[in-house]
């Protein structure tokens, strides 16, 4: 998987796309499945769509722009969710139960984020123009002697023609799509492309009407590059990019069957918190509950005996309500805590309601912003135990 010696070239081109893609992150959850693919538990296209469906999945969140950091979270604890006897399906059904923060973007958000995401700087560029270019390809491109052509190009002094073909909104136009998917393809004869107009770099030689690569197809008999158009293309090669990166699919009796079981709901109510009912507790609570279900849709609200817990995964922070105040407990370490006004407290080993080594108290409104400064780290942690891709 790491040094591309795999003598298999169906999981050798696979192997390939997660270098590229920089997975490393995920190579102690692959390699358990390359052990059983050994084994003869996980069958060789089992194994290769498995591989495909983690680099579907890595690609299309970063198109999404979700942040990385609960990458190292998903795939330590993937294995958990592994059903043997039915490897794949078991692996395709956890994608889809992820939780919002680490979900599997649907087909419609990938194909919308991916027509006007900066591609052009993407880390990975070579890497999603090649996939591009080469699927379903039996006899596939060598690209590394080729460059990524801008159509529209990159240079800030347009000429004339261009500002003409673009109409009086040529600087907006060129602003929102020049790095965009509609507007990039390979090219070998880039130099010779330069900044001609598009006419000229359609009809030259070594143009795109003469070029043999699949992404240049919808370019050949183009009359004319403009907003439209690069619209247009892109939500054709967003179509296709669909299928180069499927999303993981079941149908929702197969779904269903591997949801977790719901956890019994509490018997406590707000009612059962006399300072929360009224007076300067109920108001900083209403306040907070708000900014606290405001993270994510996965925040959910628990009132227990004596507290009220909000948790992602488990418990991230826990309200104890107080006179005039309230007191809450944040479930990370106090090493870890970042307080630059120095309003937490270090309860590690005290006993106390909530979870957690940190203690800090809201006793006003002023203070909200920067305490949910603070409860958004410890939201974070959980999220993807700090760290990142």
């Amino acid at each position: 998987m790491a040094l591309g010696v795999e003598i298999d070239r169906d999981l050798d081109l696979a192997f390939q796309d997660l270098r590229e893609l920089k997975v490393d992150v995920a190579y102690p959850f692959l390699l358990e499945l390359y052990h059983d693919y050994k084994r003869m538990i996980l069958p060789k296209e089992d194994f290769v769509a498995a591989l495909r469906l983690v680099e579907a999945y890595v690609f299309q969140r970063a198109i999404c722009g979700i942040p990385t950091n609960s990458l190292n979270k998903t795939f330590a604890t993937f294995t958990k969710a592994l059903k043997k006897d039915c490897y794949l399906e078991s692996i395709k059904a956890h994608l889809l139960l992820l939780p919002s923060y680490r979900r599997f973007p649907n087909d419609e958000e990938f194909k919308r984020d991916l027509q006007i995401r900066d591609l052009y700087n993407f880390r990975s560029r070579s890497y999603w123009l090649r996939r591009l270019e080469n699927y379903k390809h039996k006899e596939p491109i060598n690209v590394e002697e080729l460059t990524v052509e801008h159509i529209l190009p990159q240079n800030p002094n347009l000429s004339k023609a261009w500002k003409d073909a673009l109409g009086p909104e040529w600087k907006r136009i060129r602003e929102t799509w020049l790095h965009t998917l509609g507007n990039l393809t390979w090219t070998g004869y880039n130099s010779a492309l330069s900044d001609r107009t598009f006419i000229e770099k359609r009809d030259m030689e070594g143009g795109f009407k003469m070029s043999h690569l699949r992404l240049n197809d919808d370019l050949r008999y183009l009359e004319q590059w403009n907003e439209d158009t690069i619209k247009d293309r892109a939500q054709h090669l967003s179509a296709v990019a669909v299928s180069v990166w499927p999303s993981s699919q079941l149908s929702s009796d197969v779904l269903d069957s591997y949801r977790p079981t719901p956890e019994p709901t509490s018997a406590f109510t707000i009612e059962d918190h006399p300072f929360l009912l009224g007076g300067v507790g109920a108001q900083l609570f209403e306040a907070f509950r708000k900014e606290v279900l405001a993270l994510d849709p996965v925040v959910k609200e628990e009132f227990l005996k004596k507290y009220v817990a909000y948790k992602a995964e488990t418990n991230f922070v826990d309200v104890v309500p107080q006179a005039g105040r309230l007191r809450l407990a944040l479930n990370m370490q106090f090493a870890d805590i970042i307080d630059p006004r120095g309003l937490c407290k270090d309860i590690t080993n005290v006993g106390r309601w909530g979870n957690g080594d940190v203690e800090v108290g809201l006793t006003s409104l002023e203070e909200l912003p920067y305490i949910m400064g603070l409860v958004r780290q410890s939201f974070e942690q959980q999220m993807g135990d700090g760290g990142d891709l």
